[in-house]
């Protein structure tokens, strides 16, 4: 039975995502339409490729996350450095490595550009500083004169991926200017609106997956000092119209994934780690499949 899907982001914790399309496997569902945000659009992307849940835990298993942390050379290295290079670059690391993975990895499948897919087959969410806007692709490319079908799926999930001063912002040019492109999560991390049509009867279930509690058992923030202002600011921001969405109208369609204790940002993480990651994913997606009626 053919389903929709859409996939949230959470960084290196998307690990958990690969888990939950184990479970979706082995109840015989397959994704017609995926969707997805940062982590979420990775993962949407290689299931657009055709690659199965075996087949990505054996891709990230063997993968050194360390090597995405591509820093740019200096004949001055020193701390000063690492973080004039935020300040011009806005951004630590490069993020070419990333980009450069998922376009191998891709293209080992058939998949280079948005033409190589059938229409809507993927959507991936993107955040437009520059013009304060939220960037759905392929769909709103042409509003910067580009043709959907010649864009790189990888460089739109790179976009989509790049988490605001950890990696470099993507720049997407236009007729007219350049435009700073960052993480989508920044404006909606978790799009299962994307599936909803006002007035239109769905053709098929959409299942969403979310790295997080369930929208009862979201934790409090506790705020002591400024930096965990920011991290409650952030998070706050990421997740509220998502959530406000969601709470209406989708929660019984959705994985809940609570992954406390992982970083977004953990680079360095086990293999032992990745497993228990993808396992935590399984289980949880298997204990939503008990009790899921489409």
């Amino acid at each position: 039975m053919y389903i929709d899907g859409v996939f949230s982001g959470g960084g290196i914790k998307g690990f958990a995502l690969i888990g939950a399309c184990a479970a979706v496997e082995e109840r015989g569902f397959r994704f017609k339409r995926v969707a997805g945000t940062s982590a979420g659009s990775l993962v949407a992307g290689l299931l657009a490729a055709g690659y199965t849940s075996t087949e990505m835990a054996s891709l990230v298993g063997e993968l050194n996350l360390k090597n995405f942390l591509d820093s740019r050379k200096t004949i001055i290295p020193s701390a000063l450095t690492k973080w004039l290079f935020v300040y011009w670059r806005m951004g630590l690391y490069k993020g070419d490595e990333l980009e450069c993975w998922i376009a191998e990895t891709l293209a080992a499948r058939g998949l280079r550009t948005f033409g190589d897919l059938a229409p809507d087959a993927l959507r991936i969410i993107a955040s437009d500083l520059t013009n304060g806007r939220l960037l759905i692709l392929p769909d709103d490319l042409p509003k910067y004169g580009i043709d959907p079908r010649t864009f790189p799926v990888a460089r739109a999930i790179r976009m989509s991926c790049s988490l605001p001063f950890f990696f470099e912002p993507v720049k997407l040019r236009d007729r007219i200017s350049t435009n700073i492109v960052v993480d989508g999560g920044v404006l909606s991390n978790f799009p299962m609106w994307l599936f909803d049509k006002d007035n239109v009867k769905k053709v098929r279930p959409v299942l969403g997956v979310q790295l997080s509690h369930h929208l009862t058992q979201q934790p409090t923030n506790k705020i002591k000092n400024a930096l965990q202002m920011f991290d409650a600011l952030f998070e706050t921001m990421k997740d509220a119209h998502d959530s406000r969405y969601i709470s209406r109208k989708h929660e019984k369609n959705i994985i809940f994934i609570p992954t406390e204790g992982s970083l977004t940002t953990e680079f360095q993480l086990t293999n032992e780690k990745k497993l228990e990651l993808i396992e935590l994913g399984k289980k949880n997606a298997d204990k939503f499949f008990k009790s899921w009626c489409y």
